[in-house]
């Protein structure tokens, strides 16, 4: 299977001429990651995890194209894009399916918290093939299964640098790569990357800097 890396927290998978996308928001190169999609994964509402106009002349432009994400996100593209609706699906937690020949196990339920007088909106964590897996806005360590390879959101208002730290060492993947970076600067990344590299060693991970527009082999 092929990763490659977009801006922020935008993810493409590619295996057996199939294509599955992570997240294409507003601080993506949403039409080139969309390009070719034969999936879509949305791990929650916000605006950096999901581009709604351009997702939803996606859906209406390529017939085959399935989306899955939390029900509030597939209620409101329903509405953007009714011609598409028997094509979006809302996920739960708990739940696995199919879609374009990945398996995805669904973990989670709800965003990290941000400040206490902003709303908890839901989100969920996507397992793909029991190999890939981008918790979106959280740390929910996946129950009940060994994760190859972790996408690991190093940068967020709603995480500081410890907490990073402890996912990775929670999840104990072989390989980990990072997501959700698109508000820090060369310095503030070499710092936290730092921090994530040593520790994650200690405990088996080997965490692996991509820029936007790297793909690697998982």
């Amino acid at each position: 299977m092929l990763l490659t890396k977009f801006t922020h927290a935008c993810v493409r998978l590619e295996k057996d001429g199939k294509v599955l996308v992570f997240d294409p928001g507003t601080f993506s190169e949403t039409d080139r990651a969309l390009a070719g999609a034969d999936a879509v994964l949305v791990t929650h509402e916000h605006a950096d995890h999901i581009d709604v106009d351009p997702v939803a002349s996606a859906l209406l432009a390529s017939p085959a194209l399935q989306l899955f994400a939390p029900a509030g996100v597939a209620a409101h593209l329903r509405e953007k894009a009714p011609d598409a609706g028997s094509r979006i699906h809302a996920v739960v937690p708990g739940g696995d399916f199919e879609a374009a020949g990945f398996a995805i196990r669904c973990f989670g339920g709800q965003h990290a918290l941000i400040h206490p007088q902003i709303p908890v909106v839901a989100n969920i964590g996507y397992l793909v093939d029991a190999n890939v897996y981008h918790p979106g806005d959280s740390f929910i360590v996946p129950d009940g299964v060994d994760v190859r390879t972790l996408l690991v959101p190093i940068h967020a208002p709603w995480n500081k640098v410890g907490e990073v730290v402890d996912f990775v060492i929670g999840v104990r993947a072989a390989k980990a790569f990072p997501i959700h970076d698109a508000l820090l600067n060369d310095a503030g990344r070499g710092l936290v990357e730092g921090h994530v590299t040593r520790f994650g060693a200690k405990y088996g991970t080997e965490y692996r800097h991509l820029s936007t527009g790297d793909t690697v082999e998982v």
